[in-house]
């Protein structure tokens, strides 16, 4: 069997995922995914009629983001019409599955070039969100069985279980924010950072537009928790509510609002994409590999607290590369809320060292579906900063999932 090897990443930056905040808000998508797409091709000279797939990641599929994004993007970027492209939805942890099934398809000799990646733009949720749930589309049978609240409740609920303090996880928030900052100021994230220009080629973006970087713990202490008066929202004529959801599966727990803006992602626009080819084309065609995939997992977890499969994921992904924790150099585990990547680094006992270390997603933002194949870029970046070898990279997603994967640097 063959290896994956990745030879580049790269991404844009975050744009605010607001209409009139934004710089990227009136970007058409196809244009933000072709960025990257047509980024990675040139900085690789790439010739597209090799490229057997292109495999992105867009959650909210409709509207702008609909009709196979990352089939669409490639045609924008100029891309040969023999390049293929598909689309996929594992909600935020869309972006590493792209990465995880261009994996498997090289491995397997089905295919020798693939471009994984993904497109998430949150600015335009409101013109493209249909009516219904966002994770059931209203189906009262799923929710009978597997309630699915609201994400920032079933946080708040997994920091009462888990006795995760409002404290610990605005110290988390304030430490983000720290080492983004840092990142930034010393150029980390440059060697993959792709500036974002209009249709007229107006430059729209070349920097983080999301971070706050002069936000401490004492500020963030300040701040109203944001989930308190969603969970007692009443959703339909039977008295639903995201609190009474949660009780259906755990009665009788009580638990208070924790999270807010400071400690909880951003929501941005952003695009990224990774290139992957078999070790045979990319010695043919004289491109130097930068990693191998060691492994991949997908794990499912409880879907009504949604955002506990990380821990599992990662078990699952070093039993597969018959690894242990002690011989990853580097975690990125996303920052959805705090208390994911708190309970994350609790249960596994991890250095704080190691993981997230030029920040996470609560300072640089979360552009759902293609925050996964970004955060796979930082962990090649910051593994050939620092001379290391390892890196484990896993999400949360909607729905009680998390993929995983562990890259080694060439």
């Amino acid at each position: 069997m063959s290896e994956a090897w990745i030879i580049d990443a790269c991404r844009t930056p975050r744009g605010i995922g607001k209409v009139g905040k934004g710089a990227l808000a009136d970007l058409h998508p196809q244009l933000l995914g072709s960025t990257v797409l047509k980024a990675i091709a040139e900085r690789n000279d790439l010739n597209t009629d090799d490229v057997d797939d292109v495999i992105w990641g867009t959650s909210m599929q409709g509207g702008t983001q609909g009709g196979d994004l990352g089939r669409m993007a490639a045609l924008d970027a100029g891309f040969s019409m023999k390049s293929s492209g598909m689309t996929l939805d594992r909600f935020c942890g869309s972006g590493i599955t792209t990465a995880n099934l261009a994996t498997a398809n090289i491995m397997s000799g089905l295919e020798d070039v693939v471009i994984a990646g993904g497109t998430e733009m949150m600015s335009c949720y409101a013109a493209n969100r249909n009516a219904g749930y966002f994770i059931d589309s209203g189906n009262e049978h799923l929710r009978a069985i597997f309630p699915q609240p609201n994400q920032g409740v079933a946080a708040d609920a997994i920091a009462a279980l888990e006795g995760i303090s409002r404290q610990s996880l605005d110290e988390l928030g304030a430490l983000s924010q720290e080492r983004a900052a840092v990142a930034i100021a010393e150029g980390r994230f440059e060697k993959s950072l792709i500036a974002v220009s209009g249709p007229d080629g107006t430059m729209l973006l070349d920097h983080e537009e999301y971070p706050r970087p002069t936000s401490t713990y004492e500020k963030l202490a300040t701040l109203e928790p944001s989930f308190g008066a969603i969970a007692d929202i009443v959703l339909d004529d039977k008295g639903t509510t995201f609190r009474n959801m949660v009780h259906q599966r755990f009665p009788g727990l009580e638990f208070e609002p924790v999270h807010h803006a400071g400690n909880s992602s951003g929501v941005v626009d952003g695009a990224a994409a990774i290139l992957m080819t078999s070790p045979d084309y990319a010695t043919a065609h004289g491109m130097k590999p930068r990693a191998r995939v060691v492994a991949v997992a997908n794990m499912g977890d409880d879907p009504t607290l949604m955002l506990n499969a990380p821990v599992p994921a990662a078990k699952k992904v070093l039993a597969k590369a018959g690894m242990t924790i002690d011989q990853i150099d580097l975690f990125e585990v996303n920052e959805a809320f705090a208390v994911v990547t708190e309970k994350f680094i609790r249960d596994l006992a991890i250095d704080r060292e190691k993981i997230n270390v030029n920040g996470g997603s609560i300072a640089l933002g979360h552009p759902i579906g293609a925050t996964g194949a970004m955060l796979i870029g930082t962990a090649l970046d910051e593994l050939e900063r620092q001379d290391k070898q390892f890196a484990l990279i896993t999400m949360c997603a909607a729905g009680g999932m998390a993929p995983a994967i562990i890259i080694e640097r060439i």
